[in-house]
């Protein structure tokens, strides 16, 4: 097999049990607080919002930092630093004695965290940019698989060995994924050449890759991509409740989430490898007109038959969506900074989910939950307007001529 094969593949689990890993403490988390000595029912809900949110705020803040020094030292190098750190941050996390312990952890988590993007950086590094869709949207099938296996997996675990030894089951997952990148992914990256560089502050790095005019445009789509879909995320269990009542509820949130999920990571591969023959820019494009198409009429869903369709169909266009905008990443930058631009994507990334959910939560008082549907579909339509002017019109002659 290929090098580029076998990185890709060897990286795509690993992100799968990263995101399993990560996602697996959401059905219980609430209760691991109580269990902690919280319970007040208000005060529970604050600390499970602050502690889930802690991850993200640190993740923010340190990702463009990994990103410089996976230039220089190499991406394998911080997949392995981040895989360690966070397979023992979640060890630690299983001896907690207080929520303010869980939280320093979760803060700790988002620090130290990074695999993700790294793996990106070695994918798209390694791979012939004939190939880079379909290896982008692999990538992302098994961000996405985690993503939906991990809760349910931890929510089933959780009542069978308890939330502590779940944590520790979570820890080892982690590691044996670490393990596995040390011993199989091979990364061509010269240490000594890029020793010799200078290496170039965050901001400055920041401002060097700013200049490039398509790369801005890409950021702000990441984020309003997140942003759009973390809006309104949250209140689903609320909206699916008025069709199936609060008995059936979490049972059809859970299908919701599974039927976005399979089809997104059913998708991903698929127009990956459309966005190879035709244009990343092209696909991110339409799937952005079409995930508004289907968004809205969420919003007059009759029944949750409908929503499910509704929310089968949104996934398939999601499916689209980051491997095409880590394709552009990787066309649109210069080589040698590349875990930098997939750093400062992951950053945006981590700033839409804080601020999606949050702003989400506030604006549902105002314009209801319905009303949310439709302001996302309606940021989609903007972002595709945006992507058309800042990336289609500018990028389909460089896509043609540098995809061999």
């Amino acid at each position: 097999m290929e090098i580029w094969k076998r990185n890709m593949i060897v990286l795509a689990f690993g992100s799968f049990i990263v995101m399993s890993g990560m996602t697996m403490v959401v059905p219980f988390l609430a209760y691991y607080i109580q269990e902690l000595g919280v319970t007040d029912p208000d005060q529970v809900g604050i600390w499970t919002g602050v502690v889930f949110a802690g991850n993200f705020v640190t993740a923010f803040i340190f990702q463009p930092i990994w990103g410089k020094w996976a230039d220089r030292f190499g991406r394998k190098i911080m997949v392995i630093r981040s895989g360690l750190g966070m397979a023992l941050t979640v060890f630690l996390m299983s001896m907690a004695t207080s929520v303010w312990h869980l939280l320093l952890l979760r803060l700790l988590n988002g620090v130290v965290s990074g695999f993700n993007p790294a793996a990106v950086a070695i994918v798209s590094a390694g791979t012939p940019k004939k190939h880079m869709g379909f290896a982008m949207g692999i990538i992302q099938s098994g961000t996405v698989a985690g993503t939906i296996l991990g809760p349910f997996i931890g929510g089933v675990l959780a009542g069978w060995i308890g939330y502590r030894p779940l944590f520790l089951l979570t820890g080892s997952l982690l590691l044996i994924a670490t393990l596995l990148v040390m011993l199989v992914v091979k990364e061509s990256f010269n240490r000594e050449e890029a020793r010799e560089k200078a290496v170039a502050s965050v901001r400055h790095g920041l401002g060097i890759l700013m200049n490039i005019p398509q790369l801005p445009a890409i950021y702000a789509v990441s984020f309003m991509i997140q942003f759009s879909l973390l809006s309104s995320m949250p209140l689903l269990p609320l909206f699916i409740q008025n069709f199936t009542g609060l008995e059936k509820a979490a049972f059809f949130a859970g299908v919701v989430g599974a039927a976005t999920g399979t089809s997104n990571m059913l998708a991903s591969p698929l127009l990956g490898r459309l966005s190879d023959r035709i244009g990343a820019n092209r696909v991110l494009q339409a799937c952005l007109i079409g995930a508004a198409l289907v968004l809205i009429p969420q919003a007059w869903a009759p029944n949750v038959g409908v929503l499910i369709a509704l929310r089968f169909l949104q996934g398939m266009f999601m499916g689209g969506l980051l491997p095409s905008v880590n394709a552009l990443i990787r066309l649109h930058t210069p080589d040698g900074m590349e875990s930098r631009a997939f750093s400062f994507n992951a950053s945006v990334v981590s700033l839409g989910n804080l601020i999606g959910p949050v702003l989400g939560g506030v604006l549902a008082v105002w314009i209801g939950i319905r009303g949310i549907f439709l302001l996302g579909g309606l940021m989609f339509l903007v972002n595709a307007w945006w992507v058309h002017r800042s990336l289609v019109s500018r990028g389909a002659e460089r896509w043609t001529s540098d995809r061999s």
